[in-house]
């Protein structure tokens, strides 16, 4: 049975509950990886995973773990990529899909977008979490849980 993995250092809390739902609902053995405490209910198949601090080390141990068939759930498009490339399935917490088709894409316009931010360009941040994006969300995450697990 694949497993879910949430970098959990910048997963809004809306989206942590519908995973939490979600892998008590299909069983699905989940893992959220951070560097700091990450609160999650008692659950036999929801699991924090503390990391020391520093630079990518939540991001070094996710991929480290990663089998193929495994889910990510993540907003760094690097650790999409490393995750893509070990077979993983990688998902958004905003319910996009991110694989081979598109992530080169998108690792390039997010370096783009740093190098026009530390040349002084002011680009605004990401858009705040709508209900709409907690929708999209849930309803993706529902429909990899339904393909590729069993209950």
């Amino acid at each position: 049975m694949p497993s879910l993995w949430v970098d959990a250092d910048a997963c809004p809390r809306v989206a942590r509950e519908i995973i939490v739902r979600a892998a008590e609902r299909t069983q699905t053995p989940t893992w959220f990886v951070a560097n700091h405490q990450v609160p999650l209910p008692p659950s036999p198949w929801v699991k924090p995973l503390a990391v020391a601090s520093g630079f990518d080390v939540a991001d070094d141990e996710i991929v480290r773990r990663l089998t193929p068939g495994d889910l990510l759930v993540t907003a760094d498009l690097p650790l999409a990529q490393e995750a893509i490339e070990k077979g993983a399935a990688v998902m958004t917490n905003r319910g996009e899909a991110l694989d081979h088709s598109n992530i080169r894409a998108r690792v390039q316009m997010r370096d783009f977008m740093e190098t026009m931010r530390s040349s002084g360009e002011h680009t605004g941040g990401p858009k705040g979490y709508s209900d709409v994006d907690r929708r999209e969300f849930a309803n993706a995450l529902d429909r990899w849980l339904a393909k590729n697990t069993r209950a």
